[in-house]
């Protein structure tokens, strides 16, 4: 069901503190039934695949997951499959139709050296989680990080590839979670005012440039190449999931103009024309100012200010 947008505005308008503290309830009382869930299952594999498009909220996601589990009872570590890209070699990596390097494709991961170890850890067998430094686009084994599962523990492998048949194919048993943005914001009428895909743009544009310091300019320009990987490579194998979380916040537009208007303005007139659209779009959403986001709601994997450290995920 979409959110509509004088009902947004009118919330954020009256009493901003409380409709974020409710957005923020209901998206984690989503993340707790998706821990009973896995737990429920746990039998079956100790390996969570967590998957999703650019921008859906995968990492916060796969850590508020465990979490809940490490409540429950059941020890849980969470693992980002971007440390498994194979160091970059221009004469093998995949190539889109055009000849560029396709940084988008499942082929860019080492998913032999992924599936032993999902095998190596169901059995109980240490592995070593490799690192990926991406300012060089090579990995570096010298500090892979060694992990073991024990009987009641699980680990989270959170990815945009989790659900690809070359991964759930060679682990079926294991616990398929998509994680997804999916509720638009409409006028009365209910005609489209932002869309999912215009959310996770602007969730991307902001974390871009609070966390790597890297204009609006820098992320519309592979926005194109990046939904191509989605319609090729993610939103093709959503169907694998066991279950579907919903991680957009009905705050989140307002929350986001403060810090992406900005960015927007900054583009060219002419060169981006989503930029334009997204900034009209924009004209007509109230703005939340964030002192009203508790620093652990998922929002703040993207404006910043978060109780929680990324930067090994």
């Amino acid at each position: 069901m979409p959110n509509v947008l004088s009902q947004i505005n009118e919330l954020v308008r009256t009493d901003p503190a409380a409709f974020a503290a409710r957005c923020d309830e209901a998206y984690t009382k989503a993340v707790e039934r998706a821990a009973r869930r896995i737990a429920e299952r746990r039998g079956e594999s100790r390996v969570i695949l967590l998957s999703g498009a650019s921008g859906a909220g995968k990492t916060t996601t796969a850590l508020k997951i465990e979490e809940q589990l490490d409540r429950m009872g059941i020890e849980t570590y969470t693992v980002s499959m971007d440390n498994y890209f194979k160091t970059l070699d221009p004469e093998t990596a995949p190539r889109n139709q055009e000849g560029d390097i396709d940084f988008e494709s499942p082929f860019c991961l080492d998913v032999d050296l992924l599936n032993r170890h999902f095998a190596m850890l169901d059995e109980g067998q240490t592995i070593h989680v490799p690192r990926y430094e991406f300012a060089r686009q090579r990995r570096s084994d010298t500090e892979a990080q060694p992990l073991r599962l024990g009987e009641a523990e699980m680990a989270i492998f959170e990815g945009i590839h989790a659900l690809n048949d070359i991964i759930v194919g060679k682990n079926p048993r294991a616990f398929r979670l998509h994680v997804s943005a999916r509720r638009a914001l409409v006028d009365g009428e209910g005609n489209v005012v932002f869309d999912e895909s215009w959310l996770r743009l602007c969730r991307r544009i902001v974390r871009d440039y609070q966390f790597r310091g890297l204009a609006a300019e820098f992320t519309l320009r592979l926005w194109p190449a990046v939904r191509r990987g989605e319609r090729l490579y993610v939103s093709t194998f959503k169907e694998n999931a066991l279950l579907t979380l919903d991680t957009s916040l009905a705050f989140e537009c307002s929350a986001l103009k403060p810090f992406v208007v900005p960015l927007l303005q900054e583009v060219s007139a002419g060169d981006f024309p989503v930029a334009e659209s997204l900034l009209r779009a924009f004209d007509r959403i109230e703005p939340l100012d964030d002192r009203y986001i508790a620093p652990t709601s998922l929002a703040r994997e993207f404006i910043g200010g978060s109780s929680y450290n990324y930067s090994h995920h």
